[in-house]
């Protein structure tokens, strides 16, 4: 891939705006950690991450109605709890109506209910609210991330993320990347799961954080990050947490402390277009405020109905936690 990118001809110059001096740094940068930060999930054994090993690591599932799910997850990740790779097995409940606590609560996990763990800050907010929570309960020096909603879930995906963490201290970040098909019935079309990623995310790296364009999947829901990063982040409460942490993981480790490990394929559960449109605009928001745009007021959604009628108003999900250092 290094080659591959060392070989493309690129214009830096467009429309009067001049970037013969910037490009090359971000282009060879990118081209150096695309060889030195990927790497391949199958690489790693549980023996071998069990002999590097020397600190705690607990796995947390931020869950909401994932009772379908989060059993097979978890058989799959008690194994690896048992032989005494994770520490913590922590499911963050967002107040699910489906029975996914009681699910999680019989395969072995810590079951925490989000709005229990900070009634002070009122009801479950969003997935990003519940992982700033969660750390917050735990004491593990190695976070994991995992979502919950994965129907092909495998060990490999937490051997996979581990794998570079516990092998070279130096990195602060790891990212799972996977391919990602769509399913429509019974119908898979390779390579077109993953759309605010290829239409929102992506373009949003290119044009404001090119040194991360080398992520294959930026809004991976699969992380391992160390808690002393962690608890300097400020957080998206909803579906901007992701693209944020990578952001301001880059600012406070640099690239070199960032990874991206390919963990092969996932299925997970897709979202209708609508669904989509406000994930974008959590994502587009937080993104902006990353980038020094001065802050906006609370960002609401106006979308006609597609019957027509009334127009509807989304309150998305913008606000922050803070840094959990010092808190």
């Amino acid at each position: 891939m290094t080659g591959q990118l060392a070989a493309m001809r690129v214009d830096y110059r467009t429309d009067g705006f001049d970037l013969t001096d910037l490009a090359p740094t971000w282009h060879e940068q990118l081209a150096r950690w695309l060889a030195e930060r990927r790497y391949d999930g199958a690489d790693f054994t549980l023996d071998q991450l069990l002999a590097a090993k020397a600190t705690s690591i607990a796995a947390i599932l931020p869950a909401r109605e994932c009772a379908t799910t989060i059993g097979p997850i978890l058989a799959a990740v008690a194994p690896l709890h048992a032989a005494g790779l994770l520490d913590e097995l922590v499911v963050v409940d967002a107040d699910s109506a489906d029975g996914t606590a009681a699910v999680a609560g019989e395969h072995g996990a810590t079951v925490l209910s989000e709005s229990a763990l900070r009634p002070d800050l009122g009801p479950a907010r969003g997935k990003g609210d519940a992982m700033w929570r969660a750390v917050g309960a735990t004491a593990a020096e190695l976070i994991v991330f995992l979502d919950a909603d994965t129907a092909d879930f495998h060990p490999g995906f937490l051997t996979g993320l581990l794998g570079p963490a516990l092998l070279d201290p130096t990195l602060a970040l790891v990212k799972g990347t996977f391919s990602r098909p769509l399913a429509l019935g019974p119908t898979i079309r390779e390579g077109e799961g993953g759309r605010v990623t290829e239409l929102v995310a992506r373009p949003q790296l290119n044009l404001h954080f090119p040194s991360l364009a080398g992520f294959t999947q930026p809004l991976a829901g699969e992380i391992a990050i160390r808690r002393d990063l962690f608890e300097r982040l400020s957080v998206p409460v909803g579906y901007g947490v992701e693209i944020a942490m990578l952001i301001d993981a880059l600012g406070l480790a640099g690239l070199d402390g960032l990874a991206e490990v390919d963990l092969g394929a996932r299925q997970n559960r897709h979202q209708s277009l609508r669904a989509l449109s406000a994930m974008a605009g959590e994502l587009q928001v937080a993104v902006e405020r990353r980038t020094g745009a001065p802050p906006r007021p609370a960002y609401p959604a106006f979308r006609p109905r597609p019957e027509g009628g009334a127009t509807e108003l989304w309150r998305l999900r913008c606000e922050e936690r803070p840094p959990l250092v010092g808190r």
